[in-house]
């Protein structure tokens, strides 16, 4: 979009979302044409609140209003990653390094059948499936990893108060050892 809101050091404002349905499970979207899967998300436009983004791509992507979800929590600042060099558009103005995210937590209060690909311009997904809680972190691309582990690490409590699941054993170790060095620095 031509109102996408770039910093000063070429991070665009998005926000991220998770949902989580009645079992715990949470939502990912398989991208049009592609094998990849990851959360419904999208760029702030200049002057909106992350509030109204995180609803508005909530309905462009996949079709749910504020009736299908309960706010269950957000982010308490930006979690950041840079683009790989090779995704960067070199020749765009303002300059676009990254992503800065605020994310949400939602608790899914609907049926299956409420999500829809054609409320948006251009569909981001054509299918969903819902996985076990830190799933997605191993399903999105690489570079979105830690701020993936990030955001579920600080929105966990919001879905599971009690007993927030751990990570799982079949994360490689250098994960561990990176994921647990964004938390001590949070």
């Amino acid at each position: 979009m031509s109102n996408d809101w770039i910093d000063d050091e070429g991070f665009r404002a998005n926000v991220g979302i998770i949902l989580t349905n009645k079992e715990g499970k949470l939502l990912l979207g398989g991208r049009v044409g592609a094998k990849g899967w990851q959360f419904p998300q999208g760029g702030m436009l200049e002057g909106e609140s992350a509030e109204a983004a995180m609803f508005r791509e909530l309905e462009e992507e996949v079709g749910l209003t504020r009736d299908d979800v309960h706010l269950l929590g957000v982010t308490s600042d930006w979690l950041r990653y840079r683009l790989p060099s090779k995704f960067v558009r070199k020749n765009s103005v303002p300059l676009c390094i990254g992503q800065k995210q605020l994310w949400f937590m939602l608790q899914f209060n609907a049926n299956d059948d409420r999500v829809r690909f054609d409320r948006g311009d251009e569909p981001e997904f054509d299918r969903i499936r819902w996985v076990e809680y830190w799933r997605p972190v191993h399903e999105v691309i690489y570079f979105k990893r830690r701020v993936y582990a990030s955001a579920l690490h600080e929105l966990g409590r919001t879905a599971y108060p009690n007993d927030m699941p751990q990570p799982p054993r079949w994360w490689p170790k250098r994960w561990r050892i990176a994921f647990d060095k964004d938390l001590a620095a949070q």
